[in-house]
């Protein structure tokens, strides 16, 4: 986009360090591994992090601050806010000025962070499709913290073209972060030709689709997944009918990615890095060796070969 921020092809996504026991949880989660994790990636010159407030109710923010804690160099660190939690635990949306106003001071705090480098509103509305009556709001807020130098770029998450055309006329809007996999394409239509059209960053999220195309899920696996990870109960592409299709593409991609000497993590993020409008994927790691799995996405160009043969896997 328009900011100075120049990413790495692939930056680190903090989501399943936030561990389980809340709404959108991936299990059970040891801080030392999250912290060795983005250890491995930084030391592999991943520049930078996003996270969100909400993620495991603030643990990934404050996870995110002990694995920099004594770095030499810091990273951009990115994160998110309009979900909010109360004593119960549950999450509920809130873009408000004075819940934004609240949660940027909560975020500078367990970061342990002069300014945010990115804040993103999280989501513009919920559930998806619900009125959002309060996006000018937000995003006048959001300037106005620029302005103020508690964050020195802002951008949006899950924002529709007409979100962006909402919040383009207040002020510049940094980057979008879009949902993008071989499995969910829908962006391309119209959010990603938008984005390039009016300079606006891009950098998708669950490019491996939440770890299922990484080359490492079995039917076993997904069957032993914690009760409170949100993938096991609440994503439809780990579940039937989808799954014995997503299986077979994972194959696929582990084909492929041998002929280039990589993992099918690293395909299904390249895969997504090849489309003109992306700036950069945002990638998760749970412990450092599955960072090894996908960060040769970086400089691995697919052929046209390549990509018919994942097409056709598609059925498109």
């Amino acid at each position: 986009g328009h900011s100075d921020l120049h990413l790495t092809p692939i930056g680190f996504g903090a989501w399943a360090l936030g561990g389980g026991g809340w709404q959108f949880g991936w299990g059970p989660q040891d801080d030392r591994d999250s912290v060795a994790a983005i250890h491995r990636a930084l030391d592999l010159g991943v520049n930078w992090i996003d996270t969100a407030a909400v993620y495991g109710l603030g643990r990934a923010e404050e996870v995110v601050a002990k694995a920099l804690a004594g770095r030499a160099e810091r990273p951009y660190v990115f994160t998110k806010c309009g979900l909010v939690w109360g004593d119960d635990r549950r999450v509920r949306h809130d873009i408000t000025r004075a819940s934004i106003l609240r949660e940027v001071d909560a975020s500078l705090r367990r970061l342990r962070a002069e300014a945010i480098d990115l804040y993103q509103i999280h989501w513009p509305q919920m559930p998806p499709g619900a009125p959002a009556p309060h996006v000018e709001e937000a995003w006048k807020t959001l300037a106005g913290l620029k302005a103020a130098g508690k964050v020195r770029w802002i951008g949006v998450s899950n924002f529709t073209v007409a979100h962006l055309e909402r919040a383009r006329a207040i002020a510049p809007i940094a980057s979008l972060q879009p949902p993008y996999s071989m499995l969910h394409r829908d962006v391309e239509a119209k959010l990603l030709p938008y984005c390039q059209a009016h300079g606006i960053g891009v950098i998708v999220y669950s490019p491996m689709q939440s770890g299922l195309l990484a080359g490492t899920m079995t039917r076993e696996r997904i069957a032993a997944l914690p009760d409170d990870d949100w993938r096991k109960t609440m994503n439809p592409e780990f579940q039937e009918p989808k799954l014995t299709r997503n299986l077979a593409l994972v194959e696929t991609l582990r084909a492929i990615g041998r002929a280039h000497g990589q993992p099918p993590a690293a395909v299904a993020v390249a895969w997504t890095l090849r489309h003109p409008a992306v700036t950069a994927a945002i990638v998760g790691a749970r412990r450092p060796e599955q960072v090894d799995g996908w960060i040769g996405a970086a400089g691995l160009t697919l052929t046209d070969a390549d990509l018919g043969e994942i097409e056709r896997a598609l059925g498109e």
